[in-house]
């Protein structure tokens, strides 16, 4: 997984903008999409009770594609928040709905998770 400017290492830039949408507007940053994927790596390490960015190399490849999806939705969903003037205001609220859905769903599956199984073997 790309970082974004090497701040954050567990979402790509491409992948946000595929949960985002193509209205976003372009004065949410890439300075700003890092702030939201530092504070949400630091999250999901106090759900799994792990240093997940300091042992990225050592998570399997499904967890670290669960970790990545919840990090780049919800840089999405901070995306779309920060300018809904820019969609259709039902369409964003939608938006937002559907990453925030998806990540609530990642988030139960994750507090359930033991350690070892988001380990590499």
């Amino acid at each position: 997984m790309a970082a974004y400017t090497n701040t954050t290492i567990i979402a790509d830039v491409s992948d946000v903008d595929g949960f985002k949408g193509e209205n976003v507007s372009a004065n949410f940053t890439e300075a700003m999409e890092d702030l939201v994927g530092v504070y949400t790596e630091a999250y999901l390490c106090a759900i799994v009770k792990h240093d997940i960015v300091g042992n990225w190399g050592e998570l399997n490849a499904t967890y670290k594609l669960l970790f990545s999806e919840y990090a780049c939705r919800m840089v999405a969903i901070e995306a779309i928040k920060y300018d809904m003037s820019v969609f259709n205001r039902i369409i964003a609220e939608d938006m937002i709905n559907l990453n925030w859905a998806r990540v609530q769903q990642i988030e139960s599956l994750l507090k359930e998770a033991d350690k070892q199984d988001f380990l590499g073997a």
